[in-house]
């Protein structure tokens, strides 16, 4: 439920400070006093709506999924807005974002408006009907979630068939074109590496001649060899290191030159075509290795490409069995439904008598298989399509759903918001509306707006919006609402005679005449 609400700077308003109890709130007051003004702010604090007070805030005992919004809870959530430069947001001075208050809000209240027609939903009219059935009949709503369960499963392993079945329509040149980018690498079975070793021989191809003439040139160096071995004794210095240097020259000279008898078995062309072969796969691919990495999914996909017939006629084979036992429980849900579905269009008639509206048919009928069985929930009131009804009715008849409703909640049903939805009744259509209202605070918090005194008398709190040079709005004590009511009946200029008929009817919605 809303405990407080707090509103300063909005519109007419300068400042209001709100505290709520549970049940029926009725707000009432002259015509342009700033009632829907209050509505509109106490549904802008909780972010189900756009209003540009500088500070809107409700307290709330609603629990926040804290994983999933990243807020942390406390004994009441206060949900703020202010407005400075711009809007900001925040649920326990954490700062959030509009979205995720609406988010949270919307699971708690509900604004009815006359353009929701969600309670007149088959998927709606169907949840009605199974919790009924679920307040007598616990095993039902088992079996339901078992049947939600499964039917997930069988959904999502029918994707992957279909998906299977539209890769099998293009499967032979799937094949055909994995098997063709394999051949095109595997062709020239390139090394990691390789392009590197192409090129030093290339460049040492190049150069061949030029390098024998160098150390042939360079091995006259060796006939002088002994020389300097003498001439290193005559200055009796050890010659050791001078034999050693001389040694690993010899060996260098003697390396490059059998690396260069080497190249002359090697083609100069076969070289080039094969540094062109990898220069392609490297403009294709982006590299050697970026290349045998596309081989190797290519390969993977064509195993799978082979191996799909098999995860087929499993697929199938899990299907089938899924569905004759999805089939079964829809089976059994419907049955169930259909054994309360007379019982509960007697209940809900019962609410539309009270509510001087025409009895209404409710009617299950075949449909495609689903999450919830295979019944389609269908409404209707004595013929009339729920696009023709006048906003009265169409009013009652989702008041008479929300009562139905009531009747097999198991705990709270959080906060209604109704803006004169007593509008245009008659006195006794006006008092029909304010019983089912009360019968439904029961389980939720209700606030509604009225200028008829049956549902304003029926109200656990009143409040009174007001304007002088501004709008206010106080909460009213039983002698106060009395002179109200009297107001709503007879106008500014209050008699007597509607005093009387206003305390008579205050005290009789109390019990005590």
């Amino acid at each position: 439920m809303i405990e407080r609400f707090y509103l300063k700077e909005f519109l007419t308003f300068k400042e209001a400070d709100l505290e709520f109890h549970p049940g029926l709130v009725v707000f009432t007051g002259p015509s342009g006093s700033g009632k829907s003004i209050l509505m509109r702010s106490i549904l802008a604090s909780v972010g189900l709506e756009n209003v540009e007070a500088q500070i809107c805030e409700s307290s709330v005992s609603w629990d926040i999924d804290e994983e999933r919004y990243g807020l942390h809870n406390e004994s009441l959530n206060i949900f703020r807005h202010v407005k400075k430069e711009k809007t900001r947001y925040f649920i326990n001075n954490q700062s959030t974002s509009k979205s995720s208050m609406e988010s949270i809000s919307s699971t708690y209240l509900r604004h009815l408006s006359l353009k929701d027609y969600s309670d007149f939903e088959p998927s709606a009219l169907l949840n009605l009907v199974d919790a009924r059935v679920g307040a007598k009949i616990p095993s039902h709503l088992i079996l339901l979630q078992s049947h939600k369960e499964h039917y997930t499963e069988f959904k999502l392993l029918s994707d992957q068939l279909k998906a299977i079945e539209e890769k099998e329509k293009n499967l032979s040149e799937l094949k055909e074109f994995a098997l063709y980018e394999i051949g095109k690498i595997d062709a020239i079975k390139p090394r990691i590496g390789e392009d590197e070793e192409l090129n030093l021989i290339k460049k040492q191809l190049s150069k061949k001649e030029k390098i024998e003439a160098s150390i042939t040139q360079a091995q006259a160096i060796f006939s002088l060899e002994s020389h300097v071995s003498s001439a290193l004794g005559m200055v009796e210095i050890e010659s050791s290191f001078f034999d050693d240097t001389m040694n690993e020259l010899r060996s260098i000279f003697e390396g490059a030159l059998e690396r260069l008898e080497e190249l002359e078995e090697v083609s100069i062309e076969s070289i080039l075509d094969r540094i062109e072969q990898i220069s392609e796969l490297k403009r294709r691919y982006g590299g050697v290795e970026e290349a045998l990495a596309y081989r190797n999914q290519k390969a993977s996909e064509l195993e799978s490409y082979e191996t799909i017939e098999h995860s087929k006629d499993d697929l199938i084979k899990k299907i089938a069995a899924l569905k004759s036992s999805l089939e079964s429980s829809a089976q059994e849900l419907s049955r169930v439904r259909h054994s309360i579905l007379k019982d509960t269009l007697s209940t809900l008639n019962g609410y539309l008598v009270m509510l001087y509206l025409r009895e209404a048919t409710l009617e299950l009928e075949s449909s495609v298989l689903s999450a919830t069985g295979c019944d389609k929930a269908v409404l209707g009131l004595a013929g009339t399509k729920l696009d023709r009804l006048s906003s009265g009715e169409f009013n009652r008849l989702r008041l008479a759903l929300l009562a139905l409703g009531v009747e097999s909640m198991q705990s709270g049903g959080g906060v209604l918001m109704l803006d004169e939805i007593d509008a245009n009744l008659s006195g006794e259509e006006s008092m029909s509306v304010a019983k089912v209202l009360r019968h439904l605070s029961t389980h939720y918090q209700i606030f509604v707006i009225s200028h008829q005194p049956q549902l304003t008398s029926m109200g656990e709190q009143h409040f009174l919006i007001y304007k002088d040079d501004e709008s206010r709005v106080r909460e009213l004590n039983p002698l106060e609402r009395i002179e109200e009511i009297a107001r709503i009946i007879s106008g500014d200029s209050v008699s007597e005679e509607a005093r009387g008929f206003a305390r008579d009817l205050f005290e009789r919605t109390r019990g005590t005449v």
